[in-house]
């Protein structure tokens, strides 16, 4: 089983383009969200992955990834996946030991920026850089799978 272990914050300022890599469009939708568990097919950087994930808040759910052909990832997201897509520039950002992934959210979600550090264990401590804000893990709508019900540009 595997297991994601994840931190949330919203972006503060823009001081952590300055040592951002070069961002990677992903474009994404949702076949399935219940009470237990999500399915997510995503593009980006020419890739295609189909992921499953157990439907907790907090920082820690368990969560499956797999490779899939990107025609029928293609397909999925035109024909199948519930409005709107997900649609967003991924940076990372290397601090104190850590990559963090900050998402600038385009489309319905414009004006969302969204930094996570993912950890090898729920009490691993990090150095949070300046520009990573207010914690938002415990906060459902800022979660990817609830930007679909309830996009940013609807708060």
């Amino acid at each position: 089983m595997g297991i994601e272990i994840e931190r949330k914050f919203l972006v503060a300022d823009e001081s952590w383009r300055e040592s951002a890599s070069e961002g990677i469009s992903y474009r994404q939708g949702y076949l399935n969200r219940s009470d237990r568990s999500s399915v997510r097919v995503r593009i980006g950087d020419g890739k295609a992955k189909l992921n499953i994930k157990s439907a907790e808040l907090g920082s820690s759910r368990s969560e499956f990834e797999y490779t899939i052909p990107v025609t029928d990832a293609e397909q999925i997201l035109d024909e199948l996946c519930a409005a709107p897509l997900v649609e967003k520039t991924r940076y990372i950002v290397a601090h104190a030991g850590h990559d963090w992934e900050v998402d600038v959210f385009s489309g319905d979600n414009r004006g969302l920026l969204v930094a996570e550090i993912e950890l090898s264990h729920v009490t691993e401590e990090f150095e949070r850089p300046a520009w990573a804000g207010q914690e938002v893990t415990d906060e459902a709508r800022y979660y990817n799978v609830c930007l679909v019900e309830n996009p940013f540009k609807n708060w």
